[in-house]
């Protein structure tokens, strides 16, 4: 049996065990005894299928399931008290963040977290203030599924794969993968160039996997005392790929919107895709960022320094239990 096809095998019969182990009270006792603290990573929020065009989103139904979880058995505490480890010495501690700034956030998070009371952070790009209304790599996501088998960009064919995503034919690079090593400019290009094989706009089911907050959402929001609102990068592109001028002026014009989007001041960063150089932190910091967070740390200095923190993605394809176990752990080989 090949190695890959029995990991997978044994991971699912780990999944199905840690999901029977709530009859027999194994996985309460975990939660009971846990110690500690992480910091959480969500991204959209719909009603169903939500898998439709992306692996970062969940349902409604599942965050609501997670949120109970958390009242029962966890603390949860905002960013300000994560990084002044103001944490329970009781329960195991969880800040919850958004990344990418969807409106589904607003429609369906930030009411389940006002009901439950728990704080949380959220991270916005400010790609509304450059006239657009959607992230790249969300609408190149919508119009590659609905695309035809083949589509020529920049002189180079790309092929439809069985996710209904752009690849290349001789290596399986996604399309998406090449345009992330660009500017902006080339993201551009190719959702103009793909408009035509789809009108995403024109049906009401697909709002939820595209659409970002307005202004006055992002207000309302930050008004509220459990809400953090952080910058989540201007065209949300990588911006370790990026020249550091370059990046360092796409953070500050995105810190500046939001701050006049809020009426507060912006110092929580988290980069998108966790991708990060240690120039990038530096001049972050200089910018006025001191909560900065990432994925996984890169480089020696990282643990140690106090404005860098690391985050845990929540993973789509598993129950509830088996998140909170992972979430504790911090691993999916739980």
């Amino acid at each position: 049996m090949p190695a890959m096809l029995l990991k997978k095998i044994r991971k699912k019969f780990l999944y199905i065990s840690n999901d029977l182990g709530n009859l027999w009270g194994r996985n309460l006792r975990l939660f009971n005894a846990a110690r500690g603290a992480r910091i959480l990573v969500y991204h959209g929020i719909c009603e169903e299928d939500h898998l439709r065009y992306n692996n970062s989103f969940i349902t409604r139904k599942t965050f609501q399931q997670h949120l109970e979880y958390y009242h029962r058995y966890f603390n949860v505490l905002s960013l300000a008290d994560y990084f002044s480890h103001n944490w329970s010495s009781d329960r195991f501690n969880i800040c919850i963040t958004f990344d990418d700034g969807y409106a589904n956030n607003y429609k369906y998070a930030f009411p389940l977290l006002t009901q439950y009371s728990m704080p949380a952070a959220f991270f916005i790009t400010a790609i509304r203030d450059s006239g657009r209304d959607v992230l790249w790599n969300d609408a190149i996501a919508i119009l590659s599924k609905h695309g035809p088998g083949e589509f020529h960009f920049h002189n180079t064919t790309y092929r439809s794969n069985r996710y209904g995503q752009y690849v290349l034919g001789s290596s399986n690079q996604r399309l998406t993968d090449v345009l992330r090593e660009g500017g902006f400019d080339s993201k551009a290009m190719a959702i103009d160039s793909m408009a035509g094989f789809y009108n995403y706009r024109n049906n009401p089911a697909d709002d939820d996997f595209w659409q970002q907050l307005t202004p006055a959402q992002i207000r309302e929001m930050a008004a509220s005392p459990l809400i953090t609102i952080g910058c989540h990068g201007y065209y949300h592109t990588d911006l370790a790929r990026m020249p550091l001028p370059d990046a360092a002026a796409e953070l500050q014009k995105s810190r500046h919107w939001l701050q006049q989007a809020t009426g507060q001041p912006i110092n929580a960063l988290a980069f998108p895709y966790g991708s990060y150089t240690r120039d990038l932190v530096t001049a972050a910091k200089n910018i006025g960022f001191d909560q900065i967070l990432t994925l996984d740390f890169y480089f020696e200095p990282d643990p140690s320094d106090p404005a860098l923190r690391e985050r845990f993605v929540i993973n789509p394809y598993i129950s509830t239990t088996n998140q909170m176990i992972a979430t504790i752990k911090k691993t999916y080989a739980c």
